[in-house]
């Protein structure tokens, strides 16, 4: 029997909706991803492993993507977020002073994430478990084998929340959120955590012992001491699929990944492009 994998990556609230519709699609075109054996979710994509590993029926999660922004069933907007001008300049100069050493980048930019929320620049933890808890289906772990992934601010290492460890799903999908000077780090049982992604987009890796792994990934690259969904799985050599957004997807997806607005279009893209990748991802899951 194979172990089947998993892998959503982070993308901000567009890369949701576009996983979301992706996975209806294929789903509808007879290809269940959500049944696999273990479900590996980075940021964005921790929000949909949650979702797709509760009872909430898969076509209502995609129906929730489709309502406009300040619709009364979908959630309460904040102010636009956006990974902007700053923080991009910050996350550059953090690859580069890091290198090679990913942990050194989960350190440096743990550091300045918590010192941005401290200066207020960044959204109240409250604020943000508010956000996060109406995009969330349930607030209790799955029966499954699910993982979330984050970062320890002190260490930069990664840890993979996971059933059964002593915290809540509720706080370990803020911490896999968590982008750093973007919204707050959250603190668990003494330690602090920053989203998962400033380690790898996917942290497909944590899929070693699953064959065939299907990969979906909004946003994942390859760049300094960061490697990319195919590179890892690569690296494990099993059998693997990296589906990354087509041309109308990333058209759809706009240049702001934490744009609401461009949340019902993402999900269209995402539930078109399946059309595309189905028979490739049915050759590969049986």
């Amino acid at each position: 029997m194979s172990t089947r994998g998993l892998v959503l990556g982070g993308g901000g609230i567009t890369g949701i909706a576009w996983e979301t519709g992706l996975l209806t699609g294929l789903a509808e075109a007879g290809v269940d991803l959500t049944t696999a054996d273990r479900v590996i979710g980075t940021s964005a994509g921790s929000i949909v492993g949650s979702q797709i590993t509760s009872d909430t029926p898969l076509a209502e999660l995609y129906r929730r993507q489709l309502l406009p922004p300040g619709h009364p069933d979908g959630p309460t907007e904040t102010a636009l977020a956006s990974i902007g001008p700053r923080v991009l300049v910050t996350f550059g100069f953090a690859i580069l002073r890091s290198r090679d050493d990913v942990e050194a980048l989960g350190r440096r930019l743990g550091g300045w994430a918590v010192r941005a929320s401290a200066r207020g620049r960044t959204p109240s933890i409250a604020e943000r478990y508010d956000q996060v808890r109406q995009r969330l289906t349930t607030t209790a772990w799955p029966d499954r084998d699910l993982v979330i992934t984050a970062v320890d601010v002190e260490t930069g290492t990664l840890v993979a929340f996971k059933p059964g460890h002593d915290v809540s799903l509720e706080d370990a999908v803020n911490a896999s959120c968590a982008v750093p000077c973007v919204y707050p780090p959250i603190p668990i049982n003494g330690r602090t955590y920053v989203d998962g992604g400033i380690r790898s987009g996917s942290n497909s890796d944590l899929a070693a012992g699953c064959d065939p792994v299907v990969a979906l990934t909004p946003s994942d690259r390859s760049i300094g001491p960061l490697r990319t969904a195919s590179v890892q799985l690569a690296e494990l050599g099993v059998r693997h699929l990296v589906i990354t957004p087509d041309e109308g997807s990333l058209a759809a997806i706009g240049k702001n990944v934490l744009d609401p607005a461009s949340r019902p279009a993402s999900a269209r893209a995402g539930h078109a492009q399946a059309a595309s990748c189905a028979e490739r991802v049915r050759e590969i899951w049986g």
